[in-house]
């Protein structure tokens, strides 16, 4: 035990590392308090004021190309900048990881959807969803909601502590925080609602390019023990279908790994999407729910395990 802690003490990105995962799980950011607050805010506000109706596709993209670009590139300066003045970088990294793991939220979440979902309280699920979902939850079945919890998990999980992880692995606080901002703005400007169509194409596909190697990695340790090779044959099936590469892995490999129906039609705007269906044939119910949580949860202390083992190495290799 003694060793351990020396070695976490010896190597600082491993330090911040699990000083940020123990700080964001005793310590949690409530999402009205959260400093990506006014990310968004600022987002949206920009928005307004260069996404405008009456230009062509081509230029609203175009807009969207450069507002992305200004604000993301704005941050990178600023914290590279920072990044010059500190005096302790274990701190600095351990902050900006800090803000940029959701792990714990989205740990609370899950346990909160699920005892609605057990009570059949359509109206609880329905309101816990309207703050992760991009499309109106008012007229979701008891069905649709379990797909849409069924899947805000998965790709919860992926996005904000598995693609967290792995871009701190690559490129430290900076890295996983740009990563997380990247995240917030793709979910602002969803082409998914009508007004962001052409605009939010740009944060989309910037968001699908690091969402690549870490969702699939992940979708990789999800097929891991039982089911396996059901679902790593799903995976190989359907993994490309989804509209993103990267979460149409999650769910292709947790919806063949545990029999669910995922995918299928979804409502935004007013506007059906027609979505491929993934996975099996069982509709999610608070049991899978539950088994959904516990296996990503499980994974992503895998994940922590070998990431750290990892850095570890990297060290010693140095």
């Amino acid at each position: 035990m003694t060793d351990a802690i020396a070695l976490i003490v010896e190597n600082s990105t491993l330090l911040a590392l699990w000083g940020a995962l123990a700080v964001q799980w005793l310590l949690p950011i409530p999402a009205q308090l959260h400093p990506l607050q006014i990310w968004r805010q600022l987002a949206l506000a920009l928005a307004g004021r260069v996404n405008k109706p009456s230009d062509a596709p081509q230029q609203r993209r175009l807009s969207g190309l450069l507002s992305w670009s200004l604000l993301w590139l704005t941050v990178l300066v600023v914290l590279i900048c920072l990044y010059q003045l500190v005096w302790i970088d274990t701190a600095f990294h351990l902050l900006l990881l800090w803000f940029a793991l959701d792990w714990r939220n989205m740990h609370k979440f899950s346990q909160q959807f699920v005892r609605a979902y057990s009570r059949e309280d359509k109206l609880q699920c329905r309101t816990l969803l309207a703050s992760k979902l991009n499309r109106h939850t008012d007229s979701l079945s008891l069905l649709g909601l379990g797909k849409a919890g069924a899947e805000t998990l998965l790709v919860g999980y992926g996005r904000l502590a598995a693609g967290v992880l792995f871009w701190y692995a690559l490129a430290g606080g900076i890295g996983a925080i740009l990563y997380r901002l990247a995240v917030e703005l793709s979910r602002c400007w969803s082409p998914s609602r009508q007004q962001f169509r052409h605009f939010g194409q740009p944060a989309t596909t910037v968001l699908a390019i690091l969402d690549i190697v870490p969702l699939r990695l992940f979708a990789l340790l999800l097929t891991l023990g039982k089911n396996g090779k059901v679902a790593l044959r799903g995976l190989k099936q359907q993994g490309e279908n989804w509209l993103l590469p990267g979460p149409g892995w999650l769910l292709a490999a947790a919806g063949h790994k545990l029999s669910l129906s995922l995918g299928g039609p979804a409502i935004y705007d007013q506007t059906k999407m027609e979505r491929p269906k993934l996975g099996g044939r069982i509709a999610p119910a608070a049991f899978h729910l539950s088994q959904i949580d516990r296996l990503a949860n499980q994974r992503l202390w895998t994940w922590v395990i070998a990431q750290s083992l990892l850095l570890i190495m990297l060290q010693g290799a140095v």
